[in-house]
């Protein structure tokens, strides 16, 4: 007996230890494979890297501790392990250019699987090659300069003034709330044309606000979860835009003719050969990315101007003096000669998106070894170009956290400036929407600067989750002029 225990021990060492001289070999031709010319950086915990370091909430104007500590450490190039995958993180201003300038080619957009899962896989955000650029073309087509002048102009001019009218004076409330609400009413009504006072918009955009929670949580798909709670708030969102497309079919049939309706969701219709389930997937991103960004924006322009009088100064002056022009043409409405002349405006909001950073970093996935800066960055790894780190970047900009429009004047500006000015990202992906976002941004600050003059009811500021959040919703309290 006593033999026998003895044997099974000793079998068991020797198993042991070859068993550790296999994986100490394994290791050894692992770490022979591995490039020498590697970015510096660590691997992080098993399995999880260092995302959760990554993704630790921070006020969106700084790059937050995580980065701090890694560009100190590492430089603007190093590698990591986030999202379970080993990854390079880019601070770099030139590689970030480079990436977007080579997408498709070297790189190519790579989202984690669970975003894909909440956005759905026509989304513009997950998918590439022809079909991105299909689905792109439908989105550009929609927000191009000719819709913006004739029909986009004068709806966010309505919208905004539906929004600032119904204000209360002098009692505090949440500026991010209402910058959801018109955004949200505004790609509502012209993606779908649904009014902002229908109870159908308001339960809508209720679910996109628990739908935009899950979209940035951990994909637990239990019942309870924010994960799971927004695939719940997709289905919805999907079956509510699906029976207002089965609606506008049967318009269409009754029709004897076709009438022009100018929503996206007719044009889709009409003259485009995508299925429902694509026409499903690309109207739900085009209402999560139309609104959710630029409502922070918005936002974070009200956070920065309350505390910069001389920025709601010299913005009055120029509104003032656009208005007194309108006022002689005896026009009501914004032109989009008058859109043009806002200058000023056009500094401020460049400002707001250079410091707030509503979109920090995107994936990407490499496509073949890439050879930059002496690094090597093999094929298969994610890289992450950090738009935020760039855009608070001591030697790219000035003071980069202080507020200061005035920078991007035209007697100011410096190409070093907008080269690496990238809010919006960049190359064949740059957001199709950007130019409505801006055209939103100035028309609603034009009577907001003209109408009111605001407070912060209690201090607040914006927070990378990574997405950009007001913890308290920015609550203020407003005082006609």
């Amino acid at each position: 007996m006593i033999t026998v225990l003895n044997f099974s021990v000793e079998f068991l060492l020797v198993l042991l230890a070859t068993l550790a001289v296999f994986l100490c070999v394994e290791l050894v031709k692992k770490w022979k494979r591995k490039p020498s010319n590697l970015p510096p950086g660590r691997q992080g915990w098993p399995f999880v890297g260092e995302t959760f370091g990554y993704l630790k909430p921070h006020p969106s104007t700084s790059v937050g501790q995580f980065m701090e500590q890694h560009i100190s450490r590492y430089g603007k190039i190093y590698r990591s392990n986030l999202f379970g995958e080993p990854t390079v993180v880019s601070a770099d201003a030139g590689l970030n250019r480079f990436i977007l300038q080579n997408e498709g080619k070297l790189f190519e957009v790579s989202y984690p699987s669970s975003v894909a899962q909440i956005l759905g896989k026509w989304s513009m955000m997950v998918l590439v090659g022809d079909m991105h650029l299909k689905m792109r073309m439908i989105s550009f087509n929609f927000m191009n300069n000719v819709s913006l002048r004739s029909h986009l102009l004068p709806e966010v001019e309505r919208q905004s003034l539906l929004v600032l009218r119904s204000w209360i004076h002098g009692s505090p409330f949440s500026a991010l709330q209402e910058a959801k609400k018109f955004t949200f009413n505004m790609m509502a009504k012209s993606i779908l044309s649904m009014g902002p006072f229908e109870a159908k918009t308001n339960k809508l955009r209720l679910e996109y606000a628990t739908f935009m929670k899950g979209a940035i949580s951990a994909p637990l798909k239990f019942p309870g979860t924010p994960y799971w709670k927004a695939l719940k708030s997709r289905s919805n969102i999907l079956s509510a835009i699906e029976e207002k497309m089965e609606e506008r079919m049967q318009e269409m049939r009754e029709q004897e003719r076709d009438e022009e309706v100018e929503d996206l969701l007719s044009w889709c219709l009409k003259h485009s050969n995508l299925s429902k389930e694509q026409i499903l997937d690309l109207l739900l991103d085009l209402l999560f990315a139309g609104h959710e960004t630029s409502s922070v924006a918005l936002t974070s322009a009200i956070f920065f101007l309350e505390s910069c009088p001389k920025a709601v100064r010299q913005l009055q002056e120029e509104h003032r003096e656009i208005e007194r022009k309108k006022l002689q043409r005896e026009e009501s409405s914004l032109t989009w000669e008058d859109y043009k002349e806002m200058e000023f405006t056009q500094c401020v909001i460049n400002e707001t998106l250079r410091l707030s950073n509503v979109v920090r970093f995107v994936h990407r996935k490499v496509l073949q070894d890439v050879e930059y800066k002496g690094y090597k960055i093999p094929r298969g790894w994610k890289i992450l170009p950090v738009f935020a780190s760039v855009h608070l970047d001591s030697s790219v900009y000035d003071d980069p956290h202080q507020f200061n429009p005035w920078r991007w004047q035209k007697n100011s500006v410096t190409s070093t400036t907008t080269n690496n000015f990238m809010p919006y990202g960049g190359g064949p992906r740059l957001c199709a929407g950007s130019e409505l976002a801006k055209l939103e941004l100035a028309v609603f600050l034009h009577h907001l600067v003209l109408s009111y003059r605001w407070e912060l009811a209690e201090p607040d500021q914006p927070f990378a989750f990574p997405f950009i959040e007001f913890p308290k919703g920015l609550p203020i309290i407003v005082y006609p002029i």
